[in-house]
């Protein structure tokens, strides 16, 4: 198994390619090792000394390191890591029990359907290629409320990002848009 990596715009973050799907619809974040209860990957992964949070995209997993670490040193035990879990056949998340289903457009305002549509289209397939998400989480009173994950999260680009890409772009398109912020780590 050849397992390819590339660098994100944060430098604490590696994206790890494995040449084969990791996630077959969404997303999965693990912002520390508490929250990879359900995926035997991001376990594996949390056993690494010094990685700090994992994310799980279609066909990559992005792995965060802590600031004082090198990536030469810790770059081989997380390819060991990735490589042994594929090896092993297990999930890489166990089926519980189902999440919410999301809302429909029927539950939502045109304004919301509008925002979820250009992150869609627009942003998140750019944060991807850069192993990161950005996921809708609200809009109330002219601000859209947004999750940071994968490399996205912590990333010194990301204020940038927000403002200057997608906050500029949401109020172009929405004028009921007025702010893009994003929510905190331990706000979820």
């Amino acid at each position: 198994m050849f397992i390819q990596t590339e660098q994100t715009p944060n430098p604490e973050t590696l994206k790890f390619l494995p040449g084969r799907q990791v996630m077959s619809t969404g997303t999965a974040y693990f912002p520390h090792p508490g929250a990879a209860e359900g995926s035997p990957l991001a376990q594996r992964l949390f056993e690494v000394s010094d990685v700090t949070a994992v994310f799980f995209g279609t066909d990559f997993v992005t792995v965060t390191k802590s600031a004082m670490a090198d990536w030469p040193v810790l770059k081989p035990m997380v390819l060991g890591a990735i490589m042994e879990h594929f090896m092993s056949g297990e999930p890489i998340i166990r089926v519980a029990e189902a999440p919410p289903p999301p809302a429909t457009d029927e539950d939502e305002d045109e304004v919301v359907q509008q925002i979820r549509e250009l992150l869609d289209t627009r942003v998140r397939p750019a944060v991807a290629q850069d192993g990161g998400d950005i996921v809708f989480h609200g809009f109330e009173r002219g601000v859209v409320y947004l999750y940071m994950q994968g490399a996205c999260a912590g990333c010194p680009s990301s204020t940038a990002t927000l403002k200057m890409g997608i906050e500029n772009m949401l109020r172009h398109y929405i004028p009921e848009v007025l702010e893009v912020r994003a929510l905190e780590p331990a706000a979820y």
